[in-house]
């Protein structure tokens, strides 16, 4: 399993990727663990705009449907639309192409909120 230094984490399992003033956002590889064979993602419009906390998307697999929390407050600025054909690629790359959206921030301090890779490994251990 993935715990990539680089990213922030999220207890509902989504990653962020903060570039300046945009958050690219997905679920963790712990989570399409979890979930299973993904098969079927639905995403917000481009200029939706976002609360931190509150579900933004779908992911839907073989074994469950799970809401896809927002990290942090912002607008939707781009969607991952290659998702919405082949939702398969959360699980075969979760960090890489399986992103699912990007949030321009409405306040940039928010991401130090955000978990730490140990953080999020110890927050895994305390769950299983």
């Amino acid at each position: 399993m993935e715990f990539p230094e680089e990213l922030k984490y999220t207890e509902e399992h989504e990653w962020v990727m903060i570039e300046e003033d945009l958050a690219v956002v997905g679920i963790t590889d712990f989570a399409q663990d979890a979930l299973g064979d993904v098969v079927f993602v639905e995403l917000p419009e481009v200029g939706t705009a976002v609360e931190a906390g509150k579900a933004f998307g779908v992911v839907e697999s073989v074994k469950a449907v799970s809401d896809v929390y927002a990290p942090l407050t912002g607008t939707i600025e781009e969607v991952n639309d290659d998702l919405i054909d082949a939702p398969e690629i959360i699980n075969t790359s979760p960090y890489e192409d399986g992103w699912m959206v990007k949030i321009r921030m409405a306040e940039a301090s928010d991401a130090d909120e955000l978990m730490d890779a140990e953080a999020y490994q110890a927050l895994i251990a305390e769950e299983s």
